[in-house]
């Protein structure tokens, strides 16, 4: 029970994009067409999860035991998570060249995606066991790629509404993103964190 709460906790109640306001700049730049921002949640899904199990493992298996975890924690999380994001850059590129190109720049990006850099410190910092962070990763991703969809959806319904033109563009995005920040915001309370 404990786990699915904190699943379904990182999902809605601390969304890392609505409510910690993480990765904003892959929310905000790939969230204009539905097909193209569930391509990059499903890679930040898989960036997330694996990132977490190898905090986890770097945090106590190699920089707490040697006392490294002092000052080199974000430094070790920093080129795991890079790691990560060059792999699944290579298998996006050998894969589904279509989805690499639509993904652009915001695909190597990841690596500088502050969720995940959150997500990492947040493991290490509230101590979570290993399956605790594989479960927070995995929730925490599901929640980017809830919040990016969603964006999108509304981005896509948005081009056929009548908005007035001082509104288009970056300005209505931003509404909407502050609009749907709050409904998540009702989240709060709901589970206990």
């Amino acid at each position: 029970m404990e786990l699915f709460l904190l699943f379904a906790g990182s999902i809605l109640v601390n969304n890392f994009v609505l409510t910690r306001f993480l990765g904003i700049c892959p929310f905000l730049g790939v969230s204009k067409k539905v097909e193209t921002s569930l391509s990059m949640g499903i890679a930040v899904i898989f960036v997330m999860t694996l990132s977490s199990v190898a905090s986890w493992l770097i945090q106590n298996y190699i920089l707490v035991p040697f006392g490294l975890d002092k000052f080199l924690t974000n430094v070790a999380f920093i080129l795991v998570i890079a790691s990560l994001v060059q792999l699944v850059e290579m298998v996006i590129q050998k894969t589904s060249p279509p989805l690499y190109q639509a993904l652009g720049i915001f695909l190597p990006l990841i690596t500088t995606n502050c969720a995940i850099l959150g997500l990492a410190l947040l493991i290490a910092i509230n101590k979570y066991s290993l399956i605790s962070s594989l479960v927070f990763g995995l929730g925490a991703g599901v929640g980017f790629t809830l919040a990016i969809v969603m964006m999108a959806g509304i981005r896509e319904e948005l081009q056929f509404a009548d908005v007035p033109k001082p509104l288009q563009g970056a300005a209505i995005t931003l509404i909407t993103a502050g609009l749907m920040s709050m409904a998540f915001m009702g989240f709060s309370g709901l589970i206990p964190m």
